[in-house]
């Protein structure tokens, strides 16, 4: 009998199409079940209907099954696969954009630091929790497989409160490796790499080419990369599609130069992190590095527009529908554990010895060996300091936000955004508290009431 997997939040058809296809299509795989949950019937049903063109495209034995009764999809489930997005684009999403925009406070994307990331992890951790509670009742030695964000805060949540099993997941490390690899014109199979941090700042350590005269380092091509891109030209925004010609990354690459190290998440989401590149005061460097203003908002509006004819174009049964297997990691993982062949992945776990300048416990990404014993962090020991410090600043508003939601404090929610980088580089702390005071009643809704007692 094929194992049982529960994707959680699988209306995010796409997303959703895209990890069945690469399930399914190993071979030791494809009489797996494959559970589909919503909230949303409509999109559910979309995705179930995909999936069963997905097996009978590849021409496997596999199950599709759907329901929009969680406990009903989580038991005797093998593997959770969490996707979902608590309070959606409207309001929520609307709502940690319009709000600080009145502050002054611009954003990129908003989902993983920043006021919009300490919004989005306070509304998204209790959800998280209760589907790790109900898991704990239905399927106790399931592994869950996190691709919600704020990825290290979810995490870091989970950890502290659940003896779940969990890695987090996200293709950041090995699509910025093949975009790198492209940047200096080297196969990107020929490439091999050492990275660590956290998610969405974790930093190349070394970078090499392979031959058969042993490794090469790429870094001292990636900086003269670097050395010949300009800045982009005024409106011209930032690239974060992996190509080669033209702008690649202005922040990214500006970075490097003053880090020493290439770092793994996209100029558009980075620029946010930090409180360097975007500046009310300064908008010339908006302009000057291509940093996309409320593009999160854009990708939004624009997947929302298309919907219908995306839906209609999955359903056609004259429609072929192509599979073919991604860069993400779950696949792969689900694949290592049934049948042992040995994997590395990049995951977001718990820093029990792992990188020993970051604080214990927080959530960090490293390499990870994956096989039929299971999943074992690789340590990395000392990052440079340099790194560690930066990152040490994105932890900061990682703990408190995290603290808040687990204790209830209301408090630390104010701590978190005055320690943010970005925010506390445009507005003072009485603005700091206003905004926060505006948006928790915003969000009253979709957050837990002990915040408002």
């Amino acid at each position: 009998m094929g194992v049982r997997i529960t994707f959680i939040g699988a209306g995010s058809t796409v997303f959703a199409r895209n990890l069945m296809g690469d399930i399914l299509s190993f071979p030791e795989l494809s009489d797996a079940t494959i559970v589909l949950h919503d909230i949303d019937e409509e999109r559910l049903a979309v995705s179930e209907a995909v999936g069963r063109k997905i097996v009978a495209t590849l021409g496997v034995q596999a199950k599709i099954e759907s329901t929009t009764d969680r406990l009903v999809a989580l038991n005797q489930a093998n593997y959770v696969i969490t996707m979902f997005q608590v309070g959606g684009y409207e309001p929520s999403t609307v709502i940690d954009f319009a709000i600080p925009h009145k502050f002054g406070l611009q954003q990129t994307i908003a989902d993983t630091l920043g006021i919009g990331g300490i919004m989005r992890g306070l509304r998204t951790i209790p959800v998280l929790l209760d589907i790790c509670r109900d898991m704990e009742k239905v399927c106790p030695d399931a592994l869950l497989l996190n691709y919600v964000n704020p990825m290290s805060i979810l995490c870091w949540a989970v950890s502290q409160s659940s003896p779940i099993r969990t890695i987090g997941l996200c293709h950041s490390v090995q699509h910025t490796a093949q975009q790198l690899a492209g940047d200096v014109d080297v196969p990107y199979e020929e490439v091999r790499y050492e990275c660590a941090g956290i998610n969405h700042m974790s930093f190349y350590l070394s970078f090499v080419h392979a031959t058969e005269m042993g490794d090469v380092d790429l870094y001292p091509a990636i900086r003269r990369r670097g050395e010949r891109i300009p800045l982009p030209m005024r409106g011209e925004k930032n690239r974060s599609d992996g190509g080669t010609s033209g702008l690649s990354d202005a922040v990214r690459y500006e970075m490097l130069k003053r880090l020493g190290y290439f770092v793994t998440e996209s100029s558009e989401h980075f620029a946010e992190y930090v409180p360097w590149f975007i500046k009310s005061h300064q908008p010339h460097l908006i302009e000057e590095f291509g940093i996309p203003i409320n593009e999160y908002l854009q990708r939004c509006q624009t997947q929302i527009a298309g919907w219908e004819s995306l839906q209609t174009r999955l359903l056609d049964p004259e429609a072929q529908l192509k599979v073919h297997r991604s860069m993400e990691y779950g696949a792969g993982i689900i694949h290592s554990l049934e049948t042992g062949e040995q994997r590395v992945v990049y995951g977001n776990v718990p820093n029990r010895g792992l990188i020993s300048n970051l604080p214990h416990d927080c959530c960090v990404e490293v390499a990870c060996s994956v096989d039929a014993q299971g999943i074992v962090p690789q340590p990395v020991g000392k990052l440079p300091p340099q790194l560690a410090a930066l990152i040490q600043t994105n932890i900061n508003v990682q703990a408190l936000t995290v603290e808040a939601a687990l204790t209830g404090c209301r408090d630390h929610i104010y701590h978190a955004a005055m320690l943010d980088p970005r925010t506390a580089s445009e507005l003072n702390l009485q603005q700091i508290w206003e905004l926060v005071d505006e948006l928790l009643l915003a969000h009253r809704d979709v957050l837990p009431e002990n915040f408002y007692a």
